[in-house]
Parts: structure tokens; C-alpha cells; sequence
């Protein structure tokens, strides 16, 4: 499919984590999670420019660095308004479609982005989600917006948590926009696949351990087949919870 819009992923990272301090730069496979993150959006056949969205905080110069150092855009901005961040990131990057993209997810599939991405731009729509209800596991999300939905966003969001958290204001406010959900066959969401405590860290090293190789990109067929063969692994992070943010969505 040709798409003639400025497609731009925006990662939003920082090295604040409470429960993982400074994991976006851990290392993963011999390289930080965030490259990772970074090389795997580089295989969406629509996106045209990524950026990092980070804060104005002494301690996330080491991400600004790291951006500088692999030729990557890095925008900097407010540390707990997440949304204007956002849109002067987009806004910077003259952005037409943002594919919203957080640091702690070294799984992201560009196939699936893909999808969501033809989907908004197929069907004219201001938003496009593959996470709510979710049956992709957590950390595969995928959220894709306009720049006028952002700009609506940021223009009328009141709430501290939507300005906290990039799409909330569309899910509060799903009136308001032209939105659909991306499902898969099964629902998978029960699989963790994020990073967001040492346990789930744990298993991003086995995973990359057995499927990681220097310049390919395995997937969620990949991820899904080791699954299969090796249901035990994915026992590691089992226990752990499903982020809060699940439960916040579309309610007030």
C-alpha cells in the first residue's frame, strides 16, 4: 500500500522507572533495549522517521546521547505532561500519522505496527489501536493517531492522568473520534512481553537468547513458535500484573 503521509514513530523514554531504574539503556543481546527498539521499527515498510521523546531531566542526557550517537532525532519535553511532549515531538517532526511507541517493549513487530498503520490510513481514521479490548500480549500494543487528533488531545485534555498518558483523552472521549480496534485470532494477553520488573527483563534475555541474531528481526510468529516449544519459559513473568493503565481505559 503506498501511504503518502509523513509517518513518524515517537518513543517516549526515560530513566525513571521506579521498579527498573535506567532500564531503557539496560543491556539486551550486547546492545541497549531502547537500540533494539529502535532497529525493530526501522523494518515497518510505512515508517518514515522515529524520534525520541525524552525529558528535560539532567539524568536522561544519557538518552539524548544515545540518540546523537545513532544518528536518531531526540526531542525534549515535559517530564510529566507526556502528551504535550508528544505533540511538540510530532508537531517538531512535522508529523502527519504518529505511531505511539514506549521504551520498555524490545518486541514490537513491525508487521503488526503495519497493519494498524493501513488500517487508520484505509479507513480515514483519527485513531487506531490493537490494544483495547487487548488480545495481543502486552508490550505487542500498538496505538496510531493523526496530528489533528494529538492536537485535539492536547488542546482540551483537563485530567492530569490524560496528560500523564498520550491516548487516554481518545479513549475518555471515543465520541469524538474515528477510532476501530485491531484484534488478533486468539487472545494472547495474558503473555507478558514487556519491560517492567527485573522477572520481566529475565525473560526478554531468554527470548533474546535463543531468537536474536546481528542484522535480522524475529517476531511474534518467532516468539509464538518458542511458545510452543518451550511454554515453561514464559512461566517467568506469569505472576506479574498486567499494567494498571488496562483497567483506566475509557473510564473517567
Amino acid at each position: 500500500m503506498l501511504i503518502d503521509k509523513n509517518v513518524v514513530a515517537i518513543i517516549q523514554a526515560r530513566n525513571g522507572s521506579s521498579r527498573l531504574p535506567e532500564k531503557v539503556l539496560k543491556s539486551l543481546a550486547g546492545k541497549p533495549l531502547i537500540y533494539h527498539i529502535c532497529n525493530r521499527l526501522k523494518a515497518s515498510l510505512y515508517i518514515k522517521q522515529i524520534v525520541i521523546a525524552t525529558t528535560e531531566n539532567q539524568r536522561d542526557d544519557s538518552l539524548y546521547n544515545f540518540a546523537d550517537q545513532h544518528n536518531i532525532k531526540c526531542f525534549r519535553g515535559s517530564e510529566e505532561n507526556v502528551l504535550s511532549r508528544y505533540y511538540f515531538a510530532a508537531r517538531e517532526a512535522k508529523a502527519e500519522i504518529i505511531v505511539r511507541i514506549t521504551a520498555d517493549d524490545p518486541f514490537k513487530d513491525s508487521s503488526i505496527i503495519d497493519k494498524v498503520i493501513e488500517l487508520l490510513y484505509k479507513e480515514n481514521l483519527d485513531f487506531a489501536f490493537n490494544n483495547f479490548p487487548p488480545s495481543f500480549p502486552e508490550g505487542l500494543d500498538v496505538e496510531v493517531f493523526t496530528l489533528n487528533a494529538i492536537k485535539n488531545a492536547f488542546d482540551n485534555a483537563k485530567d492530569p492522568f490524560e496528560k500523564e498518558h498520550v491516548t487516554q483523552y481518545f479513549y475518555r472521549n471515543a465520541d469524538l473520534f474515528k477510532t476501530t480496534n485491531y484484534s488478533y485470532k486468539e487472545n494472547l494477553s495474558y503473555l507478558r512481553l514487556t519491560v517492567d520488573t527485573p522477572n520481566d527483563f529475565k525473560l526478554a534475555e531468554e527470548i533474546y537468547k535463543r531468537l536474536y541474531k546481528e542484522n535480522e528481526v524475529f517476531g511474534f510468529k518467532e516468539i509464538l513458535d518458542l511458545l510452543h516449544e518451550e511454554p515453561e519459559l514464559f512461566e517467568i513473568n506469569l505472576n506479574e500484573k498486567r499494567s494498571e493503565l488496562y483497567k483506566k481505559i475509557n473510564t473517567n
